[in-house]
């Protein structure tokens, strides 16, 4: 039997999404799902999850200024938790262990494809590009799935 690759055993995986399915069952709208996440970001700013659930409900809501306001703020988090810049513009593939599914960087490249979508879905084609590259050359595995918003952004006026 032949073993799994490493990037086959960590492509995609998005972080855990289960406080928005906990806050969904305990109050049921998304108001309260909204009021939760934020809640728990004051008590805990260091969660990464609830930075990910919050603009995912955000955007599912096409509230999408905040929802980038939020990933920007957990790309901050993250990039202090794993030690290195905030500023995408200025990391490059040594920074950290970017494949590290569990590690504060992994999530902040999650984070950066999220907002690269956020910013396709804003019109905003130039940032969204720039993104995507900084994803290409952090990722070249691709194993967060940016591939998935550059087809969206080659479909779309970005071309």
């Amino acid at each position: 039997m032949q073993a799994a690759s490493p990037s086959t055993n960590k492509r995609r995986t998005p972080p855990k999404d289960t406080i928005i399915e906990d806050a969904t069952i305990e109050r049921g709208t998304l108001g309260h799902v909204e009021q939760m996440l934020r809640d728990t970001l004051a008590v805990n700013p260091d969660q990464l999850s609830a930075y990910y659930a919050l603009y995912k409900l955000l955007f599912r809501q096409s509230r999408l200024e905040e929802a980038a306001n939020v990933a920007q703020l957990g790309l901050a988090v993250s990039a202090r938790l794993g030690r290195f810049t905030a500023a995408w513009q200025k990391l490059d593939r040594p920074t950290a262990d970017w494949a590290d599914t569990q590690s504060p960087a992994h999530f902040y490249l999650f984070t950066l494809k999220a907002l690269s979508f956020i910013r396709l879905r804003q019109g905003e084609f130039a940032e969204c590009r720039s993104l995507l590259e900084k994803l290409d050359e952090l990722d070249p595995e691709d194993l967060v799935g940016a591939s998935v918003i550059r087809a969206y952004a080659d479909g779309s006026s970005l071309g």
